[in-house]
């Protein structure tokens, strides 16, 4: 299994945040946290709103606790609205279950960490984050509709 390392998820925010740049997206927040959940790099551009950092944080996390893709959690919240309100109360609220939570996979499809982006639409979201992780060599598992 490949360690993320601090690099890599530095390569992940300031190319994701490149491609935000050049997408014209609005101020977006990056959080990169490793595959135990520990942050290893995070980044809020100028202009964010005030809890854009939380979300960004909320949807890696989510998308961490159940190993899952937060597309997934996203269909999954529409259909089990229910169990959705239950993990995310188990989860201390940290749980935002929209596509920008893109599980972070080395080669061998080993869980590595996890990105949560958050700013501009859900699907510009995690565009970011994918271009983000593909930077640093890495796969981007964003889940499924």
């Amino acid at each position: 299994m490949t360690e993320l390392t601090l690099a890599a998820a530095q390569t992940i925010v300031a190319t994701a945040l490149d491609h935000c740049r050049k997408g014209n997206f609005k101020p977006m927040s990056v959080v990169v946290l490793d595959a135990r959940g520990a942050l290893k790099a995070a980044a809020s551009e100028d202009g964010t709103s005030l809890k854009r950092a939380g979300v960004a944080h909320g949807k890696a996390y989510g998308a961490l606790s159940l190993g899952l893709g937060s597309r997934t959690l996203f269909k999954r919240a529409k259909e089990q609205p229910y169990f959705i309100a239950s993990v995310t109360h188990v989860a201390d609220g940290a749980l935002v279950p929209v596509p920008g939570g893109v599980l972070i996979r080395d080669a061998a499809g080993a869980l590595v960490g996890v990105v949560g982006i958050s700013g501009d639409t859900s699907d510009n979201d995690e565009a970011a984050a994918l271009a983000g992780i593909a930077a640093a060599g890495l796969v981007g598992d964003p889940g499924e509709d």
